[in-house]
């Protein structure tokens, strides 16, 4: 069974969220694919992606990630 897609208002309080907590040039604990945690650090604002994704932007990896896969600070 697929999660249910989250409203716009939660995607943009996920976001708003993240961005409060953390900042550009901050270093972050993220789950990339296959579960493995690395220490990246925060390259943009987290952004909402087409409509239906609240998504980080870091250094040391190539694209994005959903800000549900962020496990904290470092």
């Amino acid at each position: 069974m697929r999660p249910k897609q989250k409203s716009q208002k939660q995607l943009e309080l996920e976001v708003e969220n993240f961005n409060l907590k953390f900042k550009v040039g901050d270093k972050v604990k993220l789950e990339v694919d296959g579960g493995e945690i690395k220490e990246v650090t925060v390259k943009h604002e987290a952004t909402i992606l087409g409509g239906h994704s609240a998504m980080g932007w870091f250094n040391e990896i190539s694209g994005c990630y959903q800000l549900d896969r962020v496990r904290g600070g470092v």
